[in-house]
């Protein structure tokens, strides 16, 4: 058992470099995520893992950890209908208002690619619909993965539909690839959400589902503020259904956790 000094420790390590929240009475998660990364880079147990974060060994090692404790749970297709919506409805809607000019998309803690490419998937032929899609995460290793277009046979049939598994993806060995076409529409890069978004850009969409969520109060404050300057005037802000858009948005569809920045006009989203 991790004592709870360590995890006290992970706790702090985690809110002060990310603003994650994470309970130091769970013990079992903080040991179920550390453990791998622990033996990984060749320590004898997760105490003796942390005890070297601790004394400041490797300040690599304790991104390593954070990263590890902010794996979200990625899915393809999560609430099938808001993608729908999002590619029929939103999407060439900003389209018109930009008048020619590409929608800029925004995928902000992305993970391991799974939502970015559900929506580049039903937006790759859409006949004359220029976007501009983009993803980013605190994670190197879910960026890497996410970049690589490769899934398990368990990742491809959590959300995934079959035609679009036939139409988009080619099993390699015991993996499936996704098809170099939809895999390069994308750009990457790394984004710690804490930190000053304004060299990222402005972008017409962003789609920040289930990450604030995971945050302490202050930083998901602060990370709504940075999304709100983040988004080009009449954009919108795609939250997942749990997750609270405070003061600085209004929803923007009934039916969809879709929110248009306080104090913009707000577009049709339908």
């Amino acid at each position: 058992m991790i004592p709870l000094l360590d995890l006290s420790f992970i706790s702090t390590l985690c809110l002060t470099r990310a603003g994650l929240k994470v309970d130091a009475e769970k013990a079992y998660l903080i040991e179920s995520r550390l453990a791998p990364l622990a033996r990984r880079e060749c320590f004898s147990s997760t105490e003796a893992f942390i005890d070297a974060l601790r004394h400041g060994v490797d300040d690599r090692l304790a991104w390593a950890a954070v990263e590890a404790m902010a794996l979200p749970e990625s899915e393809f297709f999560r609430d099938h209908h808001v993608f729908s919506q999002l590619a029929d409805d939103v999407v060439p809607a900003l389209a018109r208002a930009r008048g020619g000019e590409p929608v800029r998309i925004w995928s902000a803690g992305c993970g391991t690619g799974q939502e970015i490419y559900s929506l580049t998937m039903l937006l790759a032929d859409a006949p004359g619909l220029k976007v501009e899609l983009f993803a980013s995460d605190l994670s190197e290793r879910s960026l890497e993965k996410a970049q690589s277009g490769r899934y398990s046979q368990f990742e491809v049939q959590r959300g995934l539909p079959a035609r679009m598994l036939v139409r988009h993806f080619e099993k390699d060995g015991e993996s499936f690839a996704l098809s170099p076409r939809v895999r390069q529409m994308v750009r990457w890069r790394r984004v710690n959400l804490m930190d000053d978004l304004a060299r990222v850009g402005q972008f017409d969409l962003i789609l920040c589902r289930n990450v604030v969520g995971q945050l302490a109060p202050e930083a998901g404050v602060h990370v709504l503020g940075a999304l709100h300057d983040a988004l080009a005037p009449g954009g919108f802000l795609a939250l997942g259904q749990n997750d609270s858009a405070g003061k600085a948005f209004v929803r923007a569809a009934p039916d969809l956790s879709l929110y248009a920045a306080t104090g913009q006009a707000a577009r049709s989203a339908a």
